[in-house]
């Protein structure tokens, strides 16, 4: 029988944990260190090799991509929640609901990266040249490169890159709108209709995940993929999909577990609970090493020209220290870890596996993004310019995180009409 003096007890007026704000201040100080050294090491950066602002925009990129992910990769796995059901959703639902409307921010983030990087040629070499057969003649770009610019131009090109993207962010400030609107009005309907507010999530998300999964595709195409027009490859969205999803995951349990000190996550979040969503993680970095790894070797085991120098500008010159280790904190730490039952029954254990999954996410990018320029392509060397992978990221981060912990406050952390509410309360569960 559920607990019904707890459900009555529920909070029933937006707000989270007064810790919560102490969260959000350290992130914004974070954020403000973060930005005063980001401009420190570019203009150490730009009198030691002239590349220093270069490398900010690309540290932008990649903290741009990560905030992307968590942003709309937590639409995702919302929407991915509604169709399959069960018990976890509702635990996870208010955090992922959250980190959903963070999305204006992170259209801004994206804005620079259109500005500078597509309309003046800061990161993609195909904006850069309007006529590829003069920069070919100057060793600007290499004939396979002059060669890939022409035939993809009806597709990289700025107004493409400009309208590709305008209509993405308009259809996912669409389905934001839509599932964060529904949940609110399902909480405040008087009686609710069950079966009526299921077909309805389940009818916005059936669609809206094949979708996502198709347009995550062109962007990831468009932002990262064409930063080196020669290369392509077939499962390069779903590695973004699914890494996106194994960040999402990491830093709701976070959440939880820190929110899990005060009511009513103290009350909700239990040991089963948090096993599941342990095995869930489980379960994404397995899949994120299938994806990467069968990746690698059909290219590798085919030899194709067109891909395998893609690998080679990552694994050549020193790079194979950083493809080592993104193996080793991207798969290897977490996989090892998280075999252990009794780890992901301990909450301190397994936020610190957590841990470790979003710093993952923050190398796996620097080791994506970095070596697709031609003076890092098998040549990693140490330059102040290098750190501004640390500084610009962790500043855009720390800054969305900011927005992440307000819109946390913003409303009630369990969904009070929630059909699986008086499951996870009753009293035998609670000890199972």
């Amino acid at each position: 029988m559920a607990n019904e003096s707890f459900s009555k007890g529920l909070p029933s007026t937006p707000g989270a944990p007064a810790f919560v704000d102490v969260w959000r201040r350290r992130a914004l100080r974070a954020g403000l260190v973060f930005s005063i050294l980001a401009v420190i090491l570019a203009l150490l950066g730009q009198r030691q090799d002239q590349l220093g602002w270069d490398h900010v925009m690309r540290g932008w990129l990649e903290g741009f991509m990560l905030c992307f992910g968590f942003c709309f990769g937590g639409m995702n796995l919302l929407m991915v929640q509604y169709l399959t059901g069960g018990k976890w959703g509702l635990i996870i639902r208010r955090p992922l609901e959250a980190m959903t409307r963070t999305w204006p921010l992170v259209v801004l983030m994206w804005m620079p990266v259109a500005i500078l990087g597509a309309s003046f040629g800061k990161l993609y070499i195909w904006a850069r040249y309007d006529n590829w057969a003069p920069a070919l003649k100057q060793g600007l770009i290499t004939i396979d490169q002059a060669h890939a610019i022409h035939w993809k131009q009806p597709m990289l090109n700025v107004t493409s890159f400009y309208v590709v993207s305008l209509v993405c962010f308009a259809i996912f400030a669409l389905y934001i709108t839509l599932l964060n609107r529904w949940s609110v009005k399902r909480d405040a309907d008087p009686e609710p209709n069950v079966a009526y507010w299921r077909v309805k999530f389940e009818n916005l998300s059936g669609f809206g995940v094949v979708l996502y999964a198709v347009l995550l595709f062109v962007l990831a195409i468009y932002w990262v993929m064409s930063l080196d027009p020669t290369w392509y490859s077939t499962v390069y969205g779903f590695q973004y999909l699914v890494g996106q999803a194994y960040g999402v995951l990491a830093l709701s349990i976070l959440t939880l577990i820190a929110l899990s000190k005060a009511e009513p996550i103290k009350s909700t979040f239990r040991l089963v609970e948090q096993h599941d969503l342990g095995k869930l993680c489980f379960a994404f970095v397995m899949l994120n090493i299938y994806l990467a790894f069968a990746s690698f070797l059909i290219i590798w085991s085919g030899n194709s020209p067109e891909e395998i120098p893609w690998y080679l500008d990552r694994i050549r010159g020193h790079w194979g220290v950083i493809a080592t280790l993104d193996v080793i904190f991207h798969w290897l730490i977490p996989f090892s870890l998280l075999l252990s039952r009794d780890l992901k029954r301990i909450q301190s254990r397994l936020a610190t596996v957590c841990c470790i999954m979003i710093f993952a996410r923050f190398w796996d990018q620097f080791w994506l993004i970095e070596p697709n320029f031609r003076d890092a392509a098998r040549n990693l060397h140490f330059s102040w310019g290098i750190l501004e992978y640390i500084a610009v990221p962790g500043a855009l981060f720390s800054f969305w995180l900011v927005y992440y912990f307000s819109e946390l406050k913003r409303r009630p952390l369990i969904a009070t009409n929630d059909p699986h509410l008086a499951e996870i309360l009753e009293h035998d569960y609670a000890h199972a």
